[in-house]
C-alpha cells in the first residue's frame, strides 16, 4: 500500500501546531505501518530544505508535489494534512481539517481569508473521508462548508510527555506564582483580556509564541498595563524552553477564543500543571474535566479561574495528567490508518 502526504508543515524547527501534528503523525504512521510506503511530498518551495531533514524510516521517502515533476502512479491514497489538496487527482484522497477561525471570526486579513476559504471548500468538496482533529472542528466544516457527517471522522491530537523533572509545585517557587501562555500573541489568543486579568492578581505572566495577527494592538495594551514590569513575551521558544517553562510555572493559561483543539492545553497537563482555558470551542473538548473552564470574553472570569486553578492545583494536576494520557501520537496514528483502511 502506498500513501502519499503532504509533509511541507513538518520542516523546520520552529513548528506550528499544524506542524506538530505533521512531524508527529508522520513519524508514528511509519511506525505504526512498515509494511506500508509513505511518500512525503513538499511544494517546491520546500524541496531543498526536506533533503536536510532526516527521513523517519525506511519505508518513507521524499517526493515534489507540484506538477509536473510528480505523477501519481502507484499512489493508492493521498491525504492532505493541513486542509489543502493539490490540484491533481488521485485514487482516494483524505484531507485534515484543523479549524476553521478564519471563517468564522475576523483574525485574519480578508485577503487570507478569501484564499483560505477557496482552498478549504475545494478540499473539503474532492476529499473522499475528511479527519477533523475535534469534534467542535468536525461541527464547523459541517456547518460552514456543507459536508455531510458520513464523511467526517474525528482524530484527536496527541501530547508528547516532557521530560520527567519533580512536579512543578514541589520545586523552588518564585516570590509571585508564573502563569505561562503558549501559542502566538494575536487576537485569537485573547492575549488583551488575559493581560486584564493578570492585572489584578499578584502573579507574573510569561507569554511565549511569536507574533500573529493583531500582535501589533496587543503589545501596546502590554506596553500600557499597569502590570507590564510582571510581563514577559519572550517570542517563539524551542522545546528545550518551552520544556523548561512547563517546569517553572504555575499554571498555563490558555484562554484562547477560537481553536481547533488546543495542543499546550495536553503538553501542560502531561508536564503536571493545572490549566485554564477557555469553555468553548477545541480547548474545552481537549480538557474535559480536567481544567478549570472559564468565558473568555469576561475578564473577571478569567482572572477567578486563575484564582480557582492556582488553589485547587493539586487536584487539577492529577486529573490533568490522567486526561494528558488519553491523547498519544501513537493513538492518533492507528485511528488515521483505521481511515485509510476505510477506504482502500
Amino acid at each position: 500500500m502506498t500513501v502519499a502526504l503532504d509533509a511541507t508543515y513538518s520542516l523546520g524547527p520552529a513548528l506550528s501546531g499544524v506542524g506538530v501534528y505533521s512531524r508527529r503523525l508522520i513519524e508514528e504512521l511509519v511506525r505504526e505501518a512498515p509494511e506500508w510506503k509513505f511518500l512525503l511530498c513538499y511544494r517546491t518551495n520546500r524541496f531543498l530544505r526536506a533533503l536536510a531533514q532526516r527521513l523517519p524510516g525506511p519505508n518513507a521517502r521524499r517526493c515534489w508535489m507540484e506538477e509536473p515533476w510528480w505523477t501519481p502512479r502507484g499512489v493508492d491514497l493521498f491525504h492532505g494534512l493541513n486542509q489543502r489538496l493539490p490540484a491533481r487527482r488521485y485514487r482516494r484522497t483524505v484531507a485534515t481539517f484543523h479549524d476553521l477561525f478564519v471563517m468564522s471570526g475576523e483574525y485574519s486579513t480578508p485577503e487570507f481569508r478569501q484564499r483560505f476559504t477557496h482552498l478549504a471548500r475545494q478540499a473539503a468538496s474532492r476529499s473522499d473521508l475528511i479527519v477533523t482533529v475535534s469534534h467542535h472542528t468536525a461541527r464547523q466544516v459541517e456547518e460552514l462548508l456543507g459536508v455531510e457527517p458520513t464523511r467526517l471522522r474525528v482524530v484527536h491530537h496527541g501530547a508528547d510527555l516532557p521530560p520527567q523533572h519533580p512536579s512543578p509545585n514541589t520545586q523552588h517557587p518564585p516570590q509571585r506564582p508564573l502563569l505561562l501562555h503558549v501559542g502566538a500573541i494575536q487576537t485569537r489568543k485573547n492575549i488583551a483580556r488575559l493581560v486584564a486579568a493578570v492585572e489584578g492578581l499578584d502573579a507574573e505572566l510569561v507569554l511565549a509564541g511569536s507574533d500573529g495577527y493583531g500582535a501589533a494592538e496587543i503589545r501596546a495594551r502590554i506596553e500600557a498595563s499597569p502590570a507590564r514590569e510582571r510581563i514577559r513575551c519572550l517570542g517563539y521558544v524551542d522545546r528545550a524552553t518551552l520544556d523548561g517553562l512547563y517546569q517553572t510555572a504555575a499554571a498555563l493559561v490558555f484562554p484562547s477564543l477560537e481553536e481547533g483543539f488546543g495542543i499546550p492545553v495536553l503538553e501542560a497537563m502531561a508536564a503536571g500543571l493545572p490549566v485554564v482555558t477557555s469553555n468553548r470551542s477545541g480547548t474545552a473538548e481537549a480538557a474535559g474535566d480536567a481544567a478549570v473552564l472559564v468565558d473568555p470574553t469576561d475578564v473577571e472570569a478569567i482572572r477567578a479561574g486563575i484564582e480557582r486553578a492556582l488553589g485547587d492545583a493539586a487536584d487539577l494536576i492529577r486529573k490533568g495528567r490522567e486526561r494528558a494520557a488519553q491523547f498519544t501520537w501513537p493513538r492518533a496514528a492507528r485511528e488515521t490508518l483505521a481511515v485509510y483502511r476505510e477506504l482502500l
